[in-house]
């Protein structure tokens, strides 16, 4: 049976053209994760993306503005592919409290790879997202970034999950600074259990960082 090919849409504003249009457009977004997954966005360039892929450093303009210009973008994709996630999963949950924890899941599990997108290895690009995704919005730019809609998607997730929140108790006051805490938090929890794992109580093979923060979550609110 065929698997079903799944389109992410993202704004605009976050490309000069659109990758997903064209072959060496999903190329660049392709290698461009492998690459900063094994290099580091510091020690990634355009220039050896290029040599990658076969194409000259001009091209890759004509996608993209800049390196941070594509970390964003990845950063966008990712979270627009978890927000895809989100819906399918919590839209035919009618009890609030199941679909909070449903939704909990979703943003803080591992990540496998999803082949509805085939040009995406979301496991490489979660990797980015715990690793990198601070120095895309740890900038003296933030503010007018902020304003062009360049973190809409990230701040939909949080909404989505404290709107959710808000329907288990609606008298909650801080939904959406626990949900970041919990995205956040869950984050550094993979990071540290694979390179400090004595700064936390995960066991390989078990799902106590998803546990952990549906607990806290359900008794905090």
């Amino acid at each position: 049976m065929e698997t079903l090919q799944i389109n992410i849409n993202i704004d605009p504003a976050l490309y000069t053209r659109n990758p997903q249009d064209t072959t060496l457009g999903k190329n660049i977004v392709s290698e461009s994760i492998k690459m900063i997954d094994e290099l580091g966005f510091e020690a990634f360039t355009f220039k050896k993306l290029g040599t990658a892929i076969g194409s000259n450093e001009s091209s890759i303009y004509r996608y993209f503005e800049s390196k941070h210009a594509l970390l964003v973008y990845l950063i966008s994709w990712y979270w627009s592919w978890i927000e895809y996630k989100l819906v399918f999963a919590t839209n035919n949950i009618s009890k609030s409290k199941q679909k909070l924890v449903t939704a909990l899941e979703i943003i803080t599990k591992r990540v496998t790879e999803d082949d509805t997108v085939s040009y995406v290895n979301e496991v490489l690009l979660n990797k980015i997202i715990i690793a990198e995704s601070s120095k895309a919005y740890h900038t003296k730019d933030i503010d007018a970034e902020n304003k062009k809609g360049y973190y809409k998607t990230y701040k939909r997730v949080v909404q989505r999950v404290s709107d959710i929140v808000l329907e288990v108790n609606k008298t909650f006051q801080f939904p959406h600074m626990l949900i970041s805490t919990v995205i956040e938090g869950a984050h550094h929890q993979r990071y540290f259990s694979k390179h400090l794992p004595s700064l936390t109580d995960v066991t390989e093979g078990k799902n106590d960082v998803v546990n952990f923060y549906k607990h806290l979550v359900l008794n905090a609110i």
